[in-house]
C-alpha cells in the first residue's frame, strides 16, 4: 500500500511539473532598462537589433532631454532595426536598413562575438551626416566584423536637424536646465548611460567603453567626451574627421542659437509652442526643408559649459587614449579655386579669403605650377572643412592629456574617383571591416589590403587603448609640443611619417580673429 501512495505522489508531482510554463529564458533573452529582449545569431555574431533606449520623443516630449525608456511586459524581440530619425538620404552612399524615418527614433543596437565572454572591450559608434542625416543601420557601421574580434559593438540612433537642434526662448524657459537644443548629442549621452547600465547583459565591460565617430559622429565625440553629463563614462575615442572646434560646427552662444530658432519659428507660421509640437512629423520636416536653416549646436551651461578648447586648457578632460585624424581630400580643390585651377588663382584666392594671414600661408603652400598649387588648395580647402578642427583637438588632447594620442592620415583613393587623394567619409568601411556588405563599389586587393590594415589598428586601440600589433607597421603616439609629430599614413601600404604641421599654427591664429 505504502509502494502504491509512493507511486501515486510521484506521478502527480510529474504531471504538474509537466503542466507549469517553463520559465527557462531563450539562449539571446537578455534582462535590459525596461524589460527582456531576445536576440538572433548570424554568420558567427550574437546581434540585438532596435532596442529602445529611452521614450519616444514625440508628442509633448518632442524637444526635449530623453526621458526613461518605457517598459513593456512581454520579452521583445530585437530582429530588426528600429526607424531611423527624420530625414531623408541626403547623401547617395548612406545604406540604410531601417524601417522608415520618424520622430519615434530613439532606438540602438548591439552585436557580440558568439563565442560569448565576460568584460569584453566596448566600441559605441556616433554616425556622421552632418547632423541632419545617417542612422545607426548603415552598412558602413555594421558591427559584426568588430564583433568577431572580441568586442561588444553598438551603434545608437540620435534626432537630427529641427528635431535635434531647434533651440528657442519658449523651450528654455520649461527646462529644468534653463536651456534648449543639444537634443542631438543629449540622445548620446543617453545611449552612453544605457549602454554603461546595460552592457554587462551582453558580455561588455562597462568600464571600458570607447565612443568613436566620423564628421558629425566625430564631432559628436569630442563633445561628449568633454561633456561634464557623460566624460566619466568613456575608456577611449576615437575621431575621424572632425571636432566640435571653430570652423567646423562649433557650438554657437544659446542667444544666438535661440534667434536663429525664433526666425525659422516666424518664418514656418507657427504662434507658440503648443502649436509646434502639434504639427505633424513629416509636415515640420517639409517646412524645415522648404526653410533652409542650419540648426548649431550650444554652449547651454548644461552638455556642454564652455568649448572644447577651453575644457581642454581648464584640464577637465578625462586621461584617456585618443585615436584621430583625417583624409588627404576632405574637400576638393575647387572649394577654393572654382574651376581656375592655376597656380595665379590659388594667390589671388588665399590672399582675398586669409588676407590677414596670406603671406605666410603662400611661404609655406607650394604653389610654383599649377599642380604644386591645387595640392595646396586640396590642403586648405580640406583643412577648412575638417582638417584644421580635427588637428585642433588631436593637439589639444597631445599637450594637455597624458594618456597617448595616435594621429592617423588616410591616403587611400577610392577605385575610379577623380581627385588627388581620399575623400571625406571614404574610410568608414574601411575601418569597420564593412566593405564586403556596403556594396558601393567594386573593392579590389588594394582597398581590401587597405581594410584589413585599419581595421586591425581600431580594433588593437578598443582593445588596450594603444593601435599596435603583429604584423602592422609600428605607430608612435604624438609627444607634447611636437613640431613634426609622429602620424600613420593609412593606405595599401601604411607607413608612419612626421607631419609638417606649419599652416595650423598660422590658421589657428586665422580662425581666432574671426571668433
Amino acid at each position: 500500500m505504502r509502494t502504491l501512495l509512493l507511486l501515486f505522489i510521484a506521478v502527480q508531482m510529474a504531471c504538474s511539473s509537466a503542466s507549469e510554463p517553463k520559465t527557462e529564458k531563450a539562449p539571446l533573452q537578455r534582462s535590459v532598462t525596461g524589460g527582456e529582449v531576445v536576440g538572433f545569431s548570424e554568420s558567427g555574431v550574437h546581434k540585438w537589433l532596435g532596442i529602445p533606449f529611452a521614450a519616444p520623443p514625440v508628442g509633448d516630449l518632442r524637444w526635449k532631454a530623453p526621458q526613461p525608456v518605457v517598459a513593456w511586459d512581454s520579452v521583445r524581440s530585437t530582429k530588426a532595426f528600429g526607424p531611423a530619425a527624420m530625414q531623408h538620404n541626403v547623401w547617395g552612399d548612406m545604406m540604410y536598413r531601417s524601417d522608415g524615418f520618424s520622430e519615434d527614433c530613439l532606438y540602438l543596437n548591439v552585436w557580440a562575438p558568439e563565442g560569448g565572454g565576460e568584460d569584453l572591450p566596448v566600441l559605441l559608434y556616433f554616425y556622421g551626416g552632418g547632423l541632419v542625416a545617417g542612422d545607426g543601420s548603415e552598412t558602413r557601421y555594421d558591427g559584426a566584423s568588430m564583433a568577431r574580434e572580441g568586442i561588444v559593438v553598438v551603434t545608437t540612433n540620435y534626432r537630427l536637424n529641427v528635431f535635434g537642434l531647434l533651440a528657442h526662448p519658449e523651450l528654455s524657459a520649461e527646462a529644468s536646465y534653463k536651456a534648449s537644443g543639444n537634443y542631438a548629442h543629449l540622445d548620446q549621452v543617453a545611449a552612453l548611460q544605457w549602454v554603461s547600465e546595460n552592457i554587462s547583459a551582453f558580455g561588455g565591460d562597462a568600464k571600458h567603453i570607447t565612443i568613436a565617430g566620423e564628421s558629425a559622429g566625430s564631432k559628436s565625440v569630442s563633445t561628449v567626451l568633454t561633456s561634464p553629463l557623460s566624460r566619466k563614462l568613456v575608456a577611449g575615442a576615437i575621431g575621424e574627421s572632425g571636432a566640435a572646434i571653430k570652423p567646423t560646427m562649433a557650438p554657437t552662444s544659446l542667444a544666438e542659437a535661440e534667434q536663429v530658432g525664433l526666425e525659422f519659428v516666424e518664418r514656418i507660421g507657427a504662434t507658440s509652442l503648443k502649436e509646434l509640437r502639434a504639427i505633424p512629423a513629416d509636415s515640420l520636416y517639409a517646412r524645415y526643408l522648404r526653410n533652409t536653416v542650419r540648426f548649431p549646436t550650444v554652449i547651454d551651461g548644461y552638455l556642454t559649459e564652455t568649448s572644447v578648447d577651453q575644457v581642454y586648457e581648464a584640464g577637465d578632460v578625462p586621461n584617456v587614449p585618443l585615436l584621430v585624424g583625417w583624409n588627404s581630400q576632405e574637400m576638393p580643390a575647387a572649394v577654393l579655386l572654382g574651376e581656375d585651377m592655376t597656380a595665379r588663382n590659388f594667390v589671388a584666392q588665399v590672399n582675398e579669403r586669409m588676407a590677414p594671414v596670406a603671406k605666410e600661408l603662400l611661404a609655406i603652400m607650394p604653389h610654383n605650377t599649377d599642380k604644386e598649387a591645387v595640392a595646396s588648395a586640396t590642403l586648405l580647402a580640406s583643412d577648412n572643412f575638417t582638417g584644421y578642427s580635427t588637428w585642433r583637438w588631436s593637439d589639444l588632447h597631445a599637450n594637455e592629456i597624458k594618456a597617448p594620442t595616435f594621429r592617423y592620415y588616410y591616403t587611400h583613393p577610392r577605385l575610379g574617383e577623380a581627385g588627388i587623394g581620399a575623400p571625406h567619409a571614404a574610410e568608414i568601411p574601411y575601418a569597420l571591416g564593412n566593405l564586403d556588405i556596403h556594396k558601393t563599389y567594386e573593392w579590389n586587393d588594394s582597398d581590401r589590403k587597405t581594410s584589413e590594415t585599419m581595421k586591425a589598428y581600431f580594433a588593437n586601440f578598443i582593445k588596450k587603448g594603444n593601435p599596435n600589433g603583429e604584423a602592422l607597421a609600428e605607430w608612435d603616439a604624438v609627444p607634447a609640443s611636437a613640431k613634426t609629430p609622429p602620424v600613420m599614413v593609412i593606405n595599401a601600404q601604411s607607413s608612419e611619417t612626421e607631419a609638417d604641421d606649419r599652416r595650423y599654427p598660422i590658421l589657428q591664429r586665422l580662425y581666432e580673429m574671426e571668433e
